[in-house]
């Protein structure tokens, strides 16, 4: 029997969103743009489906632009607020252990003749707020620092890299939350946050649906152009099984998540015990307590990474 460890790349479809996707594959096929009761009953479906996603992050509704995943959001993010802003400056800060979707479209922005300060983590993989403090400009229109990190599982401290950057610059804050939205607390009044990212299929939803929060008043350009969808932020026919899927992984989340984390903090640290006691020459890495609940990160000696996930499969 084989067991599906990896998490953190993707979660299961939960049934209950399988369950409430299902009549939007099929007798429920409206375009949500059409204005008559098949596109109504798609439409109405949507409105629930942001108002659970909202719910499940502290924001408004409105505030909320669906995507077809967590790179368009990240991508969205970086490329829509630097090309709004441009004329206010073209100075971007960011951790150097973002996930690939924040750092390649950071290097596109580069050739264009935006700068970027990458910032240090230390051994655990913690940005620190007063290297943030540091690199701020008077120049600088976007920070943007991942909430929790997919590689060693280190949650950084949102709230207080906030504050540091609200309170020095008049940059808007971006964090890449997909890892830890539905697993720990997400509430973007609390973080101080200006734009956030998620991911339906972290949290027991659907692939190919993600999410960016923008905060009202946020400055932010499209970069997929040519409908009306999303308030125009986004053009494109929207994804409904999906989004619909999403909302309700969303709520599943909200409703869960407590239970969850007790259950795999209990699993985590279970697995570091077996491990520690059967394998020689290991190092666990990322923080031992500021960790996603989930996610146990470690190195062999040794061993290449490759070799031993070919020997694991």
């Amino acid at each position: 029997m084989k067991v599906y460890f990896d998490h953190i790349a993707t979660t299961p479809l939960h049934p209950d969103v399988y369950r409430e996707m299902q009549p939007f594959l099929k007798e429920h096929f409206g375009n949500p743009q059409s204005f008559h009761d098949f596109g109504d009953t798609a439409r109405k479906a949507l409105s629930e489906a942001r108002e659970r996603v909202a719910s499940l992050i502290g924001s408004s509704p409105e505030e909320i632009i669906f995507t077809s995943s967590g790179t368009e959001a990240n991508n969205f993010a970086i490329k829509g607020v630097a090309q709004a802003r441009k004329k206010k400056g073209q100075h971007i800060v960011a951790s150097n252990i973002e996930h690939f979707s924040v750092l390649y479209p950071l290097r596109t922005l580069e050739k264009q003749g935006f700068e970027v300060t990458y910032l240090p983590v230390d051994k655990y993989g913690l940005v620190d707020p007063d290297e943030v403090k540091k690199a701020l400009r008077k120049d600088t229109i976007l920070v943007s620092v991942m909430h929790a990190n997919n590689e060693v599982g280190t949650i950084e401290p949102i709230e207080e890299i906030a504050r540091v950057v609200k309170e020095n610059s008049e940059a808007y804050f971006h964090t890449d939350a997909v890892q830890s939205v539905g697993h720990i607390e997400v509430n973007v009044e609390k973080m101080g946050v200006d734009l956030l990212t998620l991911s339906g299929h972290q949290f027991y939803g659907p692939k190919g649906v993600g999410a960016l929060y923008v905060r009202k008043g946020t400055r932010i350009l499209p970069i997929l152009e040519g409908g009306i969808q999303e308030e125009g932020k986004r053009a494109g026919i929207e994804n409904v099984p999906g989004i619909v899927g999403m909302g309700k992984a969303a709520q599943i989340a909200q409703q869960e998540m407590k239970k969850w984390q007790k259950a795999l903090i209990s699993l985590r640290e279970k697995l570091k015990e077996g491990i520690s006691q059967s394998v020689n020459r290991i190092y666990f890495t990322g923080h031992p307590e500021k960790r996603l609940p989930g996610h146990l990160s470690l190195c062999v000696e040794f061993i290449e990474g490759e070799a031993m996930l070919m020997l694991l499969n």
